[in-house]
């Protein structure tokens, strides 16, 4: 599947689909395997619950649902080693503003995609049963120790060929003076933040994401909605 971006105008529609999503055609033994091996080589892997998107439909008027079920983490991590179990997860990422700049992110070589490459902060996998608007404020809190200074707004649901994964992405405002923090315990996703003006260039090398959403965030700083 290729990248593809749909501008919102109003918060999507999560449904979801009862049940767990297991993949068909592939072999457990091979899940276990490969995920073993992940594992090992990186101990900060956990098989938790999350949200494997089935499919994205328009509903008009600027809106989309999402039809989702839950799976196992396990499924999707796996993809990373070439083993493709269909699972293409639902997360969350803001175009989070101060003054004129754009939060920005190095990720760390801790984290399954995306090592060492500059992205838009904040990110992450939606959780079941979370608001996305929390969920993306949650994970502000999470990985720069920051607070928005006004509930996020959805404006884009882009899909992301690279990760395997469908993100809804925020606008979210700061607080005048708001600084990131990356040296606190628990903010191990990345190793360097920066303020960003995106009138020039933009730190490198830039994760494919983030090329992905470089439009959407210059457009929300020029004051205009995203166009699809």
């Amino acid at each position: 599947m290729d990248a593809r971006t749909i501008q919102l105008r109003r918060p999507p529609v999560l449904v979801r689909v009862e049940g767990r999503f297991v993949p068909p055609g592939v072999e457990l033994a091979e899940v276990d395997r490969r995920w073993n091996a992940l594992c090992a080589a990186n101990p900060r892997y956990f098989d938790g619950s999350m949200l494997q998107v089935l499919g994205v439909s328009r509903n008009g008027h600027g809106g989309v649902q999402i039809h989702v079920q839950e799976c196992s983490y396990r499924f999707y991590a796996v993809q990373k080693t070439g083993l493709d179990c269909g699972v293409r997860p639902i997360g969350v990422k803001a175009v989070t503003i101060a003054g004129g700049r754009v939060l920005m992110g190095r990720r760390s070589t801790t984290v399954a995609f995306y090592p060492g490459l500059w992205e838009f902060v904040p990110g992450g996998g939606l959780e079941p049963g979370v608001d996305p608007a929390q969920q993306i404020a949650r994970e502000l809190h999470e990985e720069a120790h920051l607070a928005p200074s006004a509930p996020a707004v959805a404006v884009a649901l882009l899909f992301d060929p690279h990760a395997f994964t469908w993100e809804i992405v925020h606008r979210m405002e700061l607080a005048a003076g708001a600084v990131p923090d990356a040296g606190r315990d628990g903010g191990w996703e990345y190793d360097e933040f920066r303020m960003v003006g995106l009138e020039g260039p933009v730190p490198e090398p830039l994760a494919p994401v983030a090329q992905q959403m470089l439009p959407i965030a210059r457009r929300l700083l020029a004051g205009a909605q995203p166009r699809q």
